[in-house]
């Protein structure tokens, strides 16, 4: 049985400005924050505002229907700010399996930044990638302020969330990832 964990309002608020502040405490400067589309648009547009940064959004398909995943995840609009030479945090509210995360991180590479680094306010325990930033591992269903219409029509529906398989974390892989990106 799928355990939901609903957050409202007050407690996003804290917890937006809890990865802000995480991010800032790390000392690093950057020059764009890119927000993943839905989940990553207000959660860009507070880190973003708090670290002094532009902002700009890309918008990628991970889901067709409800609960139903599209692998890989499609970009379907891009972001209009340059990234050649700048320093990019890329932030999502959530990273469940990981495949948004690293098709929009693959992608972003391709524009040339000077180093990306990511964010997020919760990551699943089965995750294929670990964000540089987050508040911390959460293996229940997070229902944001945002999306409780939705998550009762799904819950009404009958349709199950579909859950990724658990993966091993490797952490020498994550961290040559990691190594990869900053170059």
């Amino acid at each position: 049985m799928t355990r939901f964990r609903y957050i409202g309002w007050p407690e996003y608020g804290r917890s937006v400005e809890k990865l802000a502040e995480l991010v800032a405490a790390d000392g690093l400067k950057f020059d764009l924050v890119i927000g993943i589309a839905r989940g990553g648009v207000p959660v860009a547009m507070v880190v973003s505002d708090r670290l002094g940064a532009k902002v700009d959004f890309i918008n990628v398909k991970s889901y067709t229907g409800l609960g139903t995943r599209i692998r890989p995840p499609k970009i379907l609009t891009t972001i209009t700010e340059k990234l050649q030479g700048e320093q990019v945090l890329l932030v999502d509210d959530i990273v469940d399996g990981g495949d948004t995360l690293r098709t929009v991180t693959d992608y972003l590479t391709t524009k040339g930044p000077a180093a990306i680094k990511t964010a997020a306010l919760f990551t699943k325990p089965w995750s294929s990638i670990s964000p540089d930033y987050s508040l911390g591992v959460e293996d229940s269903w997070v229902v944001f302020p945002y999306e409780r219409g939705e998550v009762k029509r799904l819950r009404a529906s009958g349709v199950q969330r579909e859950r990724s398989a658990p993966r091993i974390h490797d952490p020498v892989k994550t961290q040559r990832r990691r190594a990869s990106r900053l170059k």
